[in-house]
């Protein structure tokens, strides 16, 4: 059920992420602005660039998601996990979004006090954050189960927030 809240989060701001971004100081997801060792190209892929794409992650994320030991992310049916997509998926997964309970407080932090609307790759990212965060406090056990919990709702807050931005501004 998380997942599909999740996804239509994802679907919703595609709708409407047309808005444009002239903030750009402001790194969300450091790791993205690496560039990748196999070419001169940014690692900065981004999923949902079509409905389709869309569903493609809704479908990712239904036929659910193993995190090993290394917290390494990686998509259990080996049919989808075999389309291009998906390799984007791992990538951000496993080489963009944040991990550490340390690196996603963080990530709340500048959020929170964000002055615009979200890149289109940014709250898909945090929505990717959210889902490893939700497995986190899942799988943890009292204080870090809460810790894990506490940073699920403060990334819920902060896309929350960017998606009522463009209603809560005061006429001029």
């Amino acid at each position: 059920m998380l997942w599909k809240t999740l996804v239509l989060l994802l679907f919703y701001y595609s709708a409407y992420a047309t808005v444009p971004h002239r903030w750009s100081r402001a790194v969300l997801f450091p790791a993205a602005q690496r560039f990748k060792r196999s070419s001169a190209a940014f690692l900065n892929p981004v999923l949902q660039n079509s409905l389709e794409d869309v569903v493609l992650l809704y479908e990712f994320l239904l036929a659910e998601l193993d995190i090993d030991k290394g917290q390494r992310i990686s998509i259990k049916d080996e049919e989808l996990a075999s389309l291009r997509k998906a390799a984007e998926f791992d990538t951000i997964c496993n080489e963009i979004i944040p991990k550490s309970i340390t690196e996603i407080r963080r990530l709340s932090s500048r959020l929170s006090s964000y002055p615009r609307v979200l890149k289109k790759e940014d709250f898909e990212r945090t929505v990717l954050t959210m889902v490893y965060t939700a497995y986190r406090a899942a799988q943890s056990q009292g204080h870090q189960k809460d810790t894990w919990a506490e940073s699920f709702v403060n990334l819920y807050k902060a896309l929350k927030n960017d998606l009522m931005l463009p209603y809560n501004k005061q006429p001029s």
